[in-house]
């Protein structure tokens, strides 16, 4: 069988659909249409006389024949891709996408004082960001690399400090403080309504509060729990109960009087936001450009 362009592209596609086992998730990385996706699956199988995929409504996996081109042909597209990506970086307006699955906090209060100076000074790089808290497989999910607090990185990733270590703070609403009390200690928390936290893992998080070397781990009351942060600052400013949050995230209602510090001696200090990518993958160069201005930058301080 003779190769031609339209072979190539189909072998890309179908790489894609290998790594995700669906084709929605496929077709949303590669930026078309499953249903265009599907038709150039089917267009290579029947160049190829063969059976690539098992398709069902629910699922998609590979035939043997698939199997055995996906260990055929994985290593020298991945090593083509990273070919082009090394003379990217002799390019002199760079080029490329990058994706990145990234933790909402860190999309106001890092990305968003940097993506629009990055957009000016490298027009080419396309930048695809997914914002959320559930814990992600970034390799698994067609991701260049993730953003997330230093602490909840996997082990098996490289991580590139990108913050300093933010502190987490207790607030409330001055009006929720005049009618419920301020408290005092860690252990007068039982006695308030809080906004729960949800973490990316589903797991309920429990306050960290550190005075000194005291350390109290808090699980907190109340009939709200969220998993966003944007959503527990209006419940805050409405008067629903006390928050735990990041104190950048907090700074504007403090700024504005709309929300007061409580328990400010034991504020707890946590780990930054970290980029983070994997070992076995070369970092792109619109990656490299990103990490370098958000260093330049320091949205956060250094």
């Amino acid at each position: 069988m003779n190769l031609n362009r339209a072979d190539l592209a189909d072998f890309v596609y179908f790489l894609t659909i290998a790594r995700h086992l669906s084709f929605s998730r496929a077709a949303t990385e590669l930026g078309v249409s499953s249903s265009a996706l599907s038709h150039a699956i089917k267009g290579l199988e029947t160049r190829l006389s063969v059976r690539l995929l098992h398709r069902t409504s629910r699922s998609v996996t590979l035939t043997a024949a698939g199997e055995q081109l996906l260990q055929a042909i994985s290593g020298p597209f991945g090593a083509i891709a990273e070919a082009i990506e090394l003379l990217n970086q002799h390019r002199n307006s760079p080029a490329g996408r990058i994706r990145l699955n990234v933790i909402n906090d860190a999309v106001p209060l890092l990305l968003g004082p940097v993506l629009p100076i990055f957009a000016e000074r490298y027009p080419k790089v396309e930048v695809d960001i997914v914002s959320t808290n559930r814990m992600i497989d970034i390799v698994e999910g067609g991701f260049d690399a993730g953003i997330r607090y230093g602490g909840t990185v996997p082990e098996d990733m490289i991580a590139q400090r990108l913050s300093p270590d933010i502190r987490w703070v207790v607030a409330g609403a001055p009006t929720y403080l005049a009618r419920h009390g301020i408290p005092q200690h860690p252990l007068d928390l039982h006695h308030h309504r809080c906004v729960r936290i949800r973490l990316g893992n589903d797991r309920i998080y429990r306050w960290e509060l550190e005075k000194g070397s005291e350390l109290l781990t808090v699980d907190v009351p109340g009939t709200m729990t969220i998993d966003d942060t944007r959503l527990a600052l209006a419940l805050l400013t409405g008067g629903a109960g006390l928050v735990y949050a990041p104190e950048p995230v907090l700074a504007p209602l403090l700024a504005a009087g709309t929300a007061r510090l409580v328990l400010e001696d034991w504020a707890s200090p946590g780990p930054g936001f970290h980029l983070y990518y994997s070992s076995r993958r070369q970092l792109p160069t619109g990656l490299r450009l990103l990490l370098d201005l958000v260093r330049e930058l320091a949205p956060l301080g250094t």
